[in-house]
């Protein structure tokens, strides 16, 4: 099957960890596909990062895991006319995807990530007669009325697609209650790559990552953005530090909210007990995840977030908030689930997450290439049925 992705998820060369979920998501579905992307660079990205030492090359065109990608620039404007930018969106990559559905004549689009990425796919898939299946992830969906244009950008999507691919069962009825035909959704639990997550030797990952034999260690993993709930983190640690100071707690990943963050953990006294280091490869998250005793994942939105899929997979017992699809994967790892936004519970949990880690289960997550395959089915399954619906319409409509 030829496919054609459009996200704006995606690594590109100034951000070359974005995204890994969806990178490695692409790389297996290319094993078995031919595969193209039109990955966009929002151009206050491309301005904020310039001046790094990388660069996207002229003609914006590169090669990520042998896929050919194009990374057109995406034009907004911040902030205001958010009813547009489904629009601005669709203009700004429309050059890129005809130039990929004319060399790689695709057999259907497939779009990550609902409004403005899903939007305007269902809209340049239209214009070259292509049927389109679009990916949401939890929060393109669970925290779209944040803003009315999105809230209505985001129905069309889901309600015009000829399929949908949910990665949870709570987000696949959310997307049906949003008016999209029960039978074109599919909820389809990701995997991980067991090749690199699974467990290993904790001393060793103490001693590759850098960390203190005496102390316990926190950790987590994500981008520094207010829906992954950091901040109620570093509130949890100062209760947590009142109690026991036998811990320190690591941050990996990066994001608007860093330089905020940095400053409240200096303002509630947690300078010595937090330190951030960036990101960091894809590939380097396993030592990480097992030199940890526990992770800690504090979201107030999520739909099934594949770090938690990772720490189960390496056997690293977590506390999660207990929001969106991460109940449905409780079972798969050794976790303690708490409200969302409540310091003093989370506290709590983090305490005796340390003392009495729960028991990991005999089974973990599946292996992502599972995963992949049935994406994989569900995306022909849509474009036959879409095409046999496009030629019994003119009958039907006779």
């Amino acid at each position: 099957m030829r496919i054609l992705a459009l996200t704006n998820l995606y690594p590109n060369p100034l951000q070359p960890h974005r995204a890994a979920f969806n990178r490695h998501r692409f790389r297996f579905l290319a094993e078995t596909n031919e595969l193209r992307l039109v990955a966009p660079v929002s151009w206050r990205e491309e301005w904020a990062l310039r001046g790094r030492g990388a660069k996207i090359p002229r003609g914006r065109r590169t090669t990520c895991d042998g896929i050919p990608v194009e990374h057109p620039r995406y034009w907004y404007t911040p902030g205001v006319l958010r009813s547009q930018y489904g629009r601005f969106f669709q203009a700004s990559v429309a050059g890129a995807f005809a130039r990929a559905v004319h060399e790689l004549a695709p057999d259907v689009v497939l779009a990550t990530w609902a409004y403005p990425d899903g939007w305007a796919a269902v809209r340049l898939a239209r214009r070259h007669g292509l049927p389109v299946v679009v990916l949401v992830h939890g929060s393109d969906v669970r925290r779209m009325d944040e803003f009315p244009a999105r809230a209505r950008g985001t129905r069309e999507a889901l309600r015009s697609a000829d399929g949908v691919i949910a990665v949870s069962a709570d987000l696949a009825a959310r997307v049906v209650a949003l008016g999209a035909e029960p039978d074109r959704v599919a909820t389809i639990l990701d995997g991980v790559d067991r090749s690199l997550f699974h467990p290993g030797d904790r001393d060793a990952a103490r001693r590759g990552v850098g960390f203190d034999d005496g102390r316990r260690h926190l950790l987590f993993i994500g981008n520094l953005l207010p829906v992954k709930g950091v901040d109620v983190l570093l509130q949890a640690c100062q209760a947590l530090a009142a109690q026991r100071d036998d811990w320190c707690l690591h941050l990996v990943g990066d994001g608007a909210e860093r330089a905020r963050l940095e400053a409240q953990a200096q303002s509630l006294g947690l300078s010595g007990r937090v330190r951030f280091h960036g990101s960091r490869a894809h590939a380097e998250l396993p030592a990480w995840l097992r030199a940890a005793d526990l992770f800690v994942l504090p979201s107030r939105s999520e739909g099934i977030p594949n770090v938690l899929l990772e720490a189960s997979a390496c056997g690293t017992p977590y506390v999660a908030s207990d929001v969106g699809g991460i109940p449905e994967i409780a079972s798969l790892g050794a976790g303690i689930l708490v409200p969302p936004e409540q310091p003093a519970a989370l506290a709590e949990a983090i305490g005796r997450g340390l003392d009495a880690p729960p028991p990991a289960p005999a089974t973990g997550p599946r292996d992502r290439r599972e995963a992949v395959a049935e994406i994989a089915r569900f995306l022909r399954h849509s474009a036959d049925r879409a095409r046999v619906s496009r030629l019994l319409s003119p009958s039907a409509a006779g």
